[in-house]
């Protein structure tokens, strides 16, 4: 099975995102397989859905207000396009495993970033 790496950022406060991620993960045909804090400031749910419904994924994060890298939506948009050059085969059907990690800014103190090794400039 194909797994699909995503990282992306979020200005909005974690609870209130999260809600609407879940809403989004399930309302594009994704089966949530785990939802976890990975620290005070990150999140990641796992999730597999049919490449049928990549475009769904897509929008609906997107739609929710999580940032995504240019490397993110590149690999995104890949699959899109594969999902578009398979339209009426089986392969729509293919399950992909998508790891979303989210990283709440708002909630970064200078504290966390120094912890974590991460430089500012």
């Amino acid at each position: 099975m194909q797994v699909l790496d995503i990282q992306g950022y979020s200005y909005e406060p974690s609870e209130g995102f999260l809600r609407n991620m879940n809403r989004v993960l399930v309302n594009s045909g994704g089966w949530i397989l785990d939802r976890r804090a990975i620290s005070s400031t990150s999140y990641e749910f796992t999730l597999e859905l049919e490449l049928r419904s990549i475009l769904d994924l897509y929008a609906g994060i997107i739609a929710a207000g999580l940032e995504l890298t240019r490397v993110h939506h590149m690999a995104l948009t890949d699959l899109c396009t594969c999902r578009l050059h398979l339209a009426g085969t089986r392969e729509l059907r293919q399950v992909i495993g998508v790891r979303i990690e989210i990283a709440f800014l708002k909630q970064l103190t200078l504290h966390n970033l120094l912890a974590t090794g991460c430089s500012i400039a």
